[in-house]
């Protein structure tokens, strides 16, 4: 006889099928962590049980780990049954055991330490899509079709165990066809929480922007509006989207004047993979992320000539965010719509995704022309995840391991594994991702909840050996965001039951997770430890690849509060989980008028050409500014509300104004997306090394990178008349060369021959892989970014690996 639990995230109906395969005789039941199994058979049997219950898990499930105590029955004879030695005899049961041959799940128990995962949100299986297009079933055409292999979870889980009563479907009672398939272990639908059908399960409505319901059939009555260049609000998994035509100028236009986003591009969904290939560049990672049970947005390359989408979706990019349906009322709508849609989130623009149904008419009904809405309460908002594929570095080894870090479901060595050649990495984690856990490597002697940063807010908890990483909140500036913060810590903390004894967060003063942590710390009593952002950055990078360093870090971004008090945020670290050494930085310039340089990319453009000593007459930069040029290169000179910086960011910012890609920006890090796409992809050629400052003694006196070198190589090549995008593109290359250069230098007085590469500025996928490729060329050794993003968003990760080093 054996009891044991199988921590992590897998179902009762799944455990009962195979010990029933197994002639096992016992029970299973949820708990809260995980499911706790009794059961007798023959050692043979159980033994293959075991196995089983790894191998062989379904596609939702995570299998963190299987504890088993072997004993003999109550009454002292070999345990038997079906499959047992003696042939089938029976045994005594003892107080409370099934009492007759054969297994059962028996009812949860709520109580005990909650250790259980939570599995994230899964797109429509195929069985469930089938029976969506079967007019003989019964769930025909039925928007809220799932089974145990698909549908919502985490944004419908108000508590574990994981039970109907739990969560937003407990206002739906079963009606007996659906219980009776609730209730057949032979069915795929047995104990799926959410299951429901047209009978007894929510349902779909389109209204207009005052909340009167339209007779028609909801699908197509709203193909019909989104066809007339209509916007939509439809409530999804984890809040609403926005939705048009994307072939409609129009459409695509009028959603970015009612939602405040003038340039940012908009994501795509589209029917089906042979439908994306008609927009985008499709690998097999790309292929396998539209495909899978995650479906992220994916960052593609847009076919050139091809049929496209109007301009006004992605404008300043050769790039589209793509991504196919992963609810059975997307499937509908494109079906009924036949082309590609804009869905982008419900949100006017820096405000949280809108997810309840009593804000959704007030912050949305100035948008929207109509809301297709449904009636299951959504517990949890999740924006969709983002996901970018990478070709990876010449000779680098193929990855296997799924880029959730999540713990193992099943052998990886299978069709669909990541091809050799490309790998991917997360823009922004969220539905389809959170909350699964990552693998840190190592124990976390203490719980420790870590605040993150102000932008691209995530939050980060540990227990065990595993990283709890919210999903993307936002920013943490607008006051929404900020409650949405503090209600997904609490949400977090019970769902889980961690109890952080250590507060972790960024050493700005000003950022509202700092304030929070502050705050936090001194009401519950809690140890409290600051993390420097880009000690946070390359620590996330570390953790991400389960790497203890130490490692040469190269923290590239747009700002971060140092040490000193200046703004960094182009650094080379000598760093472990523990402790950094600041090695080397580009050398500070002024940010003149503090953040609206960040907002202006031509005042760092000024201040660079200040600082670098070129002659700025006849330069279009200037011309363009002319107004508010000098004073703004007089602040920069005297440092009057002008705080110096080594940014990489402003730097890219700087150049990007100069080569007139833009003055102004309208959302985060556009100068240098755009400088990039700018970038001729076929120049090899670079320039000259600009200075680098190497005192003797870097760990005492930093070396510095004399980015205005750089800048003065920009200006001296855009007026001998070369083409702008050879300019971008010889740009990149020499910073990437300089960065090789320096670590080369540093691996030889630091014995280090690892480099962990974080920051913002590396999403810059040809700085990425130009660095990337230099630095293995070199004989070092690359880390980057695979489970979690390499911007702000991972940085919630670094800071928890940092607290939990320094016991």
């Amino acid at each position: 006889m054996s009891t044991g639990s199988c921590r992590g995230w897998v179902s009762a109906p799944f455990v009962y099928a195979l010990a029933s395969r197994e002639h096992l005789v016992g029970e299973v039941a949820n708990s809260p962590a995980g499911v706790h199994i009794e059961a007798s058979g023959s050692a043979a049997a159980l033994d293959a049980f075991v196995i089983a219950l790894r191998d062989e898990a379904p596609p939702l499930a995570v299998v963190e780990d299987v504890v088993v105590r072997r004993r003999p029955p109550p009454d002292g004879r070999r345990a038997s049954g079906p499959g047992g030695a003696d042939g089938g005899g029976t045994r005594a049961p003892r107080p409370g055991a099934p009492t007759a041959a054969g297994f059962r799940i028996t009812a949860s128990d709520p109580a005990g330490e909650r250790s259980t995962l939570v599995s994230a949100d899964c797109a429509t299986c195929a069985d469930c899509l089938a029976e969506l297009a079967d007019p003989a079933d019964r769930r025909y055409r039925y928007p809220f079709i799932n089974c145990t292999n698909c549908g919502p979870r985490f944004t419908i889980i108000r508590d574990v165990p994981y039970d109907r009563p739990a969560t937003t479907m407990a206002g739906f009672a079963m009606c007996p066809a659906c219980a009776a398939e609730y209730h057949d272990p032979g069915n795929r639908r047995f104990h799926a929480q959410p299951v429901c059908c047209p009978e007894c399960g929510p349902r779909l409505r389109l209204l207009d922007r005052a909340g009167r319901p339209l007779d028609a059939d909801p699908i197509e009555r709203s193909a019909e509006l989104l066809r007339a260049g209509a916007v939509l609000a439809m409530k999804g998994l984890g809040g609403y989207h926005l939705a048009v035509d994307a072939r409609s100028d129009a459409a695509a236009a009028r959603l970015r004047g009612r939602k405040h986003r003038a340039d940012k591009p908009f994501a795509v969904m589209v029917s089906d993979v042979a439908a994306a290939r008609e927009l985008c560049a499709v690998g097999p990672v790309a292929e396998r992320l539209l495909t899978g049970r995650r479906r992220p947005i994916v960052l593609l390359d847009l076919l050139p000539g091809g049929p496209g989408v109007a301009r006004s979706v992605a404008p300043g990019t050769r790039q589209l965010g793509l991504m196919t349906p992963y609810t059975p009322a997307h499937h509908l709508l494109l079906a009924a719509f036949s082309g590609p849609l804009v869905l982008t989130s419900g949100n006017v623009s820096d405000e949280p995704i809108v997810y309840r149904d009593d804000e959704a008419f007030g912050r949305l009904g100035p948008i929207a022309d109509y809301f297709l809405v449904h009636d299951r309460p959504i517990h949890v908002r999740a924006d969709d995840s983002v996901v970018r594929v990478l070709p990876s570095w010449p000779g680098e080894p193929r990855r296997e391991r799924p880029p959730a870090g999540e713990p193992s479901r099943r052998p990886t060595n299978k069709p669909g594994s990541p091809a050799a050649g490309e790998r991917e990495q997360l823009v922004r984690r969220a539905r389809g991702y959170a909350p699964e856990p990552l693998a840190m490597g190592w124990e976390t002697p203490r719980p420790v909840l870590a605040c993150g940063a102000e932008l691209k807010s995530t939050f980060c908890l540990t227990r065990g050996r595993y990283a709890f990483v919210s999903q993307h909140i936002g920013d943490l500036e607008n006051y929404e965001t900020f409650r949405a913060f503090t209600a997904g810590v609490a949400h977090y903390e019970r769902l889980f039951d961690v109890r952080p004894e250590v507060i972790a967060h960024d050493l700005h003063p000003e950022y509202l997770s700092t304030k929070y942590a502050l705050d936090r710390a001194e009401d519950d009593g809690l140890g409290v430890v600051g993390v420097q952002h880009h000690h946070a950055h390359i620590a996330s990078c570390l953790a991400d690849n389960r790497h203890s360093g130490p490692v040469l870090g190269l923290a590239f971004d747009g700002l971060g509060y140092g040490t000193d008090g200046t703004l960094w945020g182009g650094e080379v670290l000598l760093a472990d989980l523990t402790r950094f050494t600041r090695l080397a930085h580009l050398d500070p310039v002024a940010m003149p008028g503090g953040a609206a340089a960040i907002r202006s990319p031509w005042r760092m453009a000024a201040a660079y050409l200040s600082a670098a000593g070129v002659d700025t007459a006849g330069l279009a930069v200037r011309e363009r500014n002319a107004a508010h040029w000098e004073s703004v290169v007089a602040m920069a000179d005297r440092g009057v509300a002008a705080p110096l910086t080594s940014s990489a960011g402003r730097l890219f910012d700087a150049v990007a104004a100069i080569l007139d890609v833009r003055d102004t920006v309208n959302y985060e890090g556009q100068a240098a997306i755009e400088l990039e796409q700018l970038a001729d992809q076929a120049e090899r050629e670079s320039y000259p090394l600009p200075g680098i400052v190497r005192p003797p003694r870097p760990a005492v006196d930093p070396g510095r990178i004399q980015g205005t070198d750089l800048v003065a190589a920009v200006v001296e090549d855009l007026r001998a008349g070369t083409d702008r995008a050879r300019v971008a593109a010889r740009f990149h290359a020499t910073l990437a060369r300089t960065i090789v250069t320096v670590c080369e230098c540093l691996a030889e007085q630091t014995g280090v021959r690892a480099a962990a590469l974080s920051g913002g500025v590396f999403a810059n996928q040809r700085l990425l892989n130009e660095v990337g490729a230099g630095l293995r060329a070199a004989g070092l050794t690359v880390l980057t970014h695979s489970r979690v993003p390499t911007n702000d968003g991972g940085i919630s990760l670094g800071q928890a690996a940092v607290a939990s080093a320094q016991r």
